[in-house]
């Protein structure tokens, strides 16, 4: 049997771990314990010391104590857009995603032009395909590359960064792509800058436009990912590995990129 075996695995996730500078409601605790616990688990099981494997020092353990879906590098389910889908049905939540969206051909968008607070277009969109030579088309991986990734671990980055708009992730949509994930904290506009738009426009729609036409048209959409500048902008695999939470809306996951010769 003839397999083609990638060249360079490139690992497009961040490391799970606590960062003080995060915001404290994205913060991430591990608490690790020491190797010797175990060794006194294991006998109020009943082994007695004696008989304990030589040098036996215990098994490592740790555990999350606090960790919400959306901290880390995860994948949004169409569930957290909101509890109904515009037509009344029930949006999937993490578990359901069909397992043959998690693997598919990736497509670099270079969008480092992008300054602060500016949204995306479709016209930018189209302008990275046709510098590239990239396809977009059904079941492909659409990866955003604004090269905020390398404020991640500072208190800027989840305050950083362009946007998705709503017409650019329909775009997206509309081309076939249901998959699709970005290297900055976010998919739309930084919070404070989608909350002061909408003020200062008076406009209701301005807020999480690009989360928001998941549902209308439901897709799954990646944050916080990194190392897009390790890519070409296509001619390489992405898969992804998210947890299989039950009914939630979200889940962290590991999304690595696969070369080939």
């Amino acid at each position: 049997m003839n397999r083609i075996r990638p060249s360079r695995i490139v690992d497009l996730s961040k490391e799970i771990a606590y960062n003080r500078e995060d915001p404290f409601f994205m913060r991430v605790k591990i608490k690790h314990h020491a190797h010797g616990r175990a060794r006194w688990l294991v006998r109020a099981l009943g082994l007695p010391f004696r008989l304990f494997p030589k040098d036996f020092a215990g098994w490592g353990d740790d555990t999350i104590t606090k960790m919400g879906v959306h901290s880390t590098t995860h994948i949004d389910a169409p569930w957290h857009y909101g509890p109904t889908l515009a037509d009344g049905g029930r949006p999937a939540t993490v578990d359901e995603m069909p397992l043959d969206l998690c693997f598919g051909p990736g497509v670099v968008f270079d969008m480092r032009h992008k300054g602060e607070g500016e949204q995306i277009t479709v016209a930018d969109m189209e302008a990275s395909l046709a510098a590239s030579g990239a396809v977009a088309g059904k079941g492909a991986i659409a990866l955003i590359r604004t090269g905020r990734d390398r404020l991640q671990g500072t208190r800027d980055y989840w305050k950083s960064g362009t946007g998705v708009s709503a017409a650019a992730t329909e775009w997206l949509i509309d081309r076939g792509v249901l998959v699709m994930g970005v290297d900055q904290w976010g998919w739309d506009l930084p919070f404070h800058r989608q909350i002061k738009t909408a003020r200062e426009e008076n406009d209701a729609t301005l807020f999480w436009q690009g989360h928001l036409v998941g549902r209308r048209k439901p897709y799954w959409q990646m944050e916080q990912l990194r190392g897009l500048d390790q890519l070409p902008s296509h001619g390489f695999d992405v898969a992804i590995f998210p947890l299989r939470l039950k009914g939630a809306s979200a889940a962290p996951a590991r999304v690595v990129a696969f070369l080939y010769d």
